[in-house]
């Protein structure tokens, strides 16, 4: 049985690589593997189902897969099976497969025919790979190719302005449960010093006793819990970002978005239960949020005019329901309604195309309805004033960009003396500063190290800001992104005598894909005038090697999952302790921001409508 958990998550994964190299001209074949695939996966699932009822429905775990070990350090997958994935795992299976079949037909002749496929079979590896994790460590794996896989779906049609605007819109919110996560697992680490599994946190007297020992690090580990789980969920105040994700395709939109990967902080939230079932502060938090989250959805789901934002805004109001009955303790509730809400919004997702054009021209007016209606029982100004609030969306995406994108923005733009040359000239004479006292340590305080070591992180995670915030020079952006590894590759030295196979895990990473893409810019100055990050080029079109080559050094310097940057990064975190909060932090959000920062760099450079197009764009979505 145990083979079983392991073959699962394979079968995907094992489709995607097929499909990767079937002509892009063979639309048979090409849908006939992700059928097959799909397929295959809800077959095994069910037998699987079946063999793990009779056999008593025991707990499934798989020995560690250790993919690197350095010292005390290992990093190692870990799978693990109980009831609450195997309703996922039915549900996903029987979800993907409906979609695939659906999508053989609706995509017929569209030309990224072969790149929805495999982008949807990438998708259903990684969900299975976040719901058989069982540890941290693997979950961030399918974690983050779920985030990697919505950015692509939602920008397919990437000679569009709008759909490339919204998925990078999604995927800094994304990134936002990313950095949680991975503060999430930094805290982890240290709150029980040791290797640890989903399984073991399961025991309830050893997370009394490390909570008594460790009350404001479990504190801080399950708030990061919630804030990951809010964020991946749509839930307040994040819930703006689930209507501008429906810009992709219709097939994508009901998997991700009305069914499987919203659903994602659920998930995490249910997996985690035994963990933070005994803080009543934090299942007061998760209550709280998910019930505001359904309340104003709800009232924003009345008022929308296109079809997709209502059910967008529904499945929101149903996950925030579903979030009170977490926090209440009614699991068995909570995996009822997530099947049922997945399901329903599914299929309304797939038929809302043609219960849209049955329609039009069969309503000549608008019909008063002769349900009860609250409006009698409200005031009429509080009903105008609620009207209004829903009609605007209670402001979330003014929040979301006045609270949290503009002061980066600001910061990045009160570091605009920062140019290629200065760069490379006083942060050079700096950064050699800086190696001397690292290898000189015996000369420096120890007390002085640790500063220095929180001064060079932020050094770091300003280099990221000002990447992040630069609107015309794309090589100063690119060359930011590789400084801030650098800087926090001295931070880490400087805080710690660190192997220097650590370093080099890390530093490998980084220069070959930093190569790589500059490489790629060069290659594409040469042909194109325009390559700057003031607008959407939509380079894709004339020179999709040297983008396909792009997008993967942006993965490898991003620390996308198995890439010696991933790994690397990992290292980094094991070498930063308990307490150097501000440390982790420092290097934690920089990471999220260089991940920001480098799809915003190839969305700019080679995805959409291009100074060439010569149709009128539309800036704002419905």
């Amino acid at each position: 049985m145990t083979y079983f958990i392991i073959l699962l998550p394979l079968i995907p994964l094992i489709g995607f690589l097929i499909s990767l190299v079937v002509p892009s001209q063979n639309e048979r074949l090409i849908s006939g593997v992700a059928f097959i695939t799909t397929g295959l996966q809800l077959f095994t699932s069910l037998v699987f189902t079946i063999f793990w009822i009779q056999t008593g429905s025991q707990v499934l775990t798989s020995e560690n897969m250790v993919i690197f070990r350095s010292g005390s350090y290992e990093y190692a997958l870990d799978l693990f099976l109980d009831r609450i994935t195997l309703v996922f795992l039915l549900t996903g299976a029987v979800l993907t497969f409906l979609v695939t079949t659906y999508s053989r037909r609706y995509l017929h002749r569209e030309e990224g025919y072969k790149r929805f496929f495999y982008t949807i079979l990438l998708f259903f590896s990684g969900y299975n790979i976040t719901i058989f994790s069982g540890n941290f460590e693997t979950l961030f794996i399918g974690w983050e190719i779920l985030g990697i896989t919505s950015f692509l779906l939602i920008s397919f049609y990437r000679d569009r302005y709008l759909p490339v605007k919204n998925a990078v819109k999604v995927f800094s919110v994304y990134r936002l449960a990313d950095v949680s996560i991975l503060l999430a697992i930094w805290a982890s680490h240290h709150f029980w010093n040791t290797y640890i599994t989903f399984e073991k946190i399961s025991d309830y007297q050893l997370v009394d006793r490390q909570l008594q020992a460790h009350d404001l690090v479990g504190t801080a580990l399950s708030v990061m819990i919630v804030v990951a789980a809010a964020a991946k969920s749509a839930q307040l105040p994040f819930s703006s970002w689930l209507p501008r994700a429906m810009e992709g395709p219709t097939p994508s939109t009901a998997i991700f978005y009305g069914a499987l990967s919203v659903n994602m902080g659920v998930f995490l939230l249910l997996r985690t239960w035994p963990f933070w079932q005994h803080q009543p502060g934090i299942r007061l938090l998760i209550g709280t949020i998910g019930l505001s989250t359904s309340l104003v959805a709800t009232g924003i789901a009345r008022v929308q005019s296109s079809v997709k934002s209502q059910i967008a805004y529904a499945s929101i109001s149903q996950i925030g329901l579903i979030f009170v009955e977490i926090a209440a303790g009614l699991e068995s509730l909570a995996l009822l309604h997530f099947a049922g809400n997945a399901f329903l919004r599914a299929i309304q997702l797939l038929i809302s195309p043609s219960i849209v054009s049955q329609r039009i021209g069969q309503y000549p007016g608008v019909e008063e309805s002769s349900a009860i209606s609250l409006k009698r029982f409200v005031p009429e100004r509080l009903w105008i004033g609620l009207y209004m609030l829903s009609l605007k969306e209670w402001g979330l995406d003014l929040f979301m960009y006045r609270f949290l994108w503009n002061p980066f923005k600001k910061i990045g733009g009160a570091l605009g003396f920062l140019t290629t040359r200065r760069v490379g000239l006083f942060l050079t004479a700096l950064y050699l500063a800086g190696i001397f006292f690292c290898f000189n340590r015996h000369y420096v305080p120890r007390q002085l190290g640790e500063w220095l070591s929180i001064a060079f992180s932020l050094l770091g995670l300003m280099m990221a800001i000002k990447s992040f915030s630069e609107r015309k020079n794309v090589w100063l952006s690119w060359i930011l992104v590789i400084t801030n590894h650098l800087w926090v590759a001295l931070a880490v030295f400087c805080s710690e005598s660190v192997p220097g196979g650590h370093l080099m895990m890390y530093l490998s990473g980084v220069v070959i894909a930093g190569l790589a893409g500059y490489c790629c810019l060069l290659r594409l100055r040469k042909t194109e005038r325009h390559i700057g990050l003031g607008q959407f080029h939509g380079h894709i079109q004339r020179h999709k090697r040297i983008g396909i080559v792009f997008f993967l050094s942006c993965l490898g310097l991003s620390g996308f999952p198995v890439t010696p940057t991933f790994i690397g990064e990992d290292l980094v975190f094991s070498h930063i302790h308990q307490n150097q909060v501000l440390f982790a932090f420092f290097v934690s959000v920089g990471c999220i921001i260089n991940g920001l920062s480098l799809i915003r760099i190839y969305a700019r450079v080679f995805l959409g409508p291009g100074m060439r197009s010569q149709y009128e764009l539309n800036y704002r979505s419905s």
